[in-house]
């Protein structure tokens, strides 16, 4: 009969890390928005989505999902220290402004806001008119 193995690693705990300053970036697409909250090199300290907050189809593309899911982002990187961050904003989604808003009604201080959405050189073809 086989052994169960003994030394079965274990993944270490998340360390807490201690950032006053970092990034906020939101990006906003018509069908999610996702909110992660970086420190000024990039790193991830939290993240959140209109889906995993169990928002789902259509309710994923409205404000308050995207509110919901700034502030449950924020309140987790707010455990790593965070006090001040920057704000890039990509997509054209409607929960940009509601998730900017969000991060401020958390108590984090937002010092910049910048847009980022890429805008295309004439690129892709962009998908066809409806007609409802």
């Amino acid at each position: 009969m086989a052994q169960p193995k003994r030394n079965a690693r274990r993944k270490p705990r998340r360390e807490r890390k201690n950032v006053e300053r970092g990034q906020a970036h939101i990006q906003s697409s018509f069908n999610n928005t996702i909110v992660t909250l970086t420190d000024l090199q990039g790193n991830a300290l939290a993240w959140s989505s209109a889906g995993s907050l169990g928002f789902r189809g259509s309710k994923k593309s409205t404000p308050f999902a995207a509110q919901q899911c700034a502030e449950v982002a924020a309140k987790a990187a707010m455990e790593h220290g965070l006090k001040s961050v920057q704000v890039f904003v990509k997509g054209p989604g409607s929960g940009r402004e509601a998730a900017i808003r969000a991060l401020q009604a958390t108590g984090l201080d937002i010092y910049s806001i910048t847009d980022v959405t890429p805008i295309p050189h004439n690129g892709c073809r962009p998908p066809k008119r409806r007609r409802v």
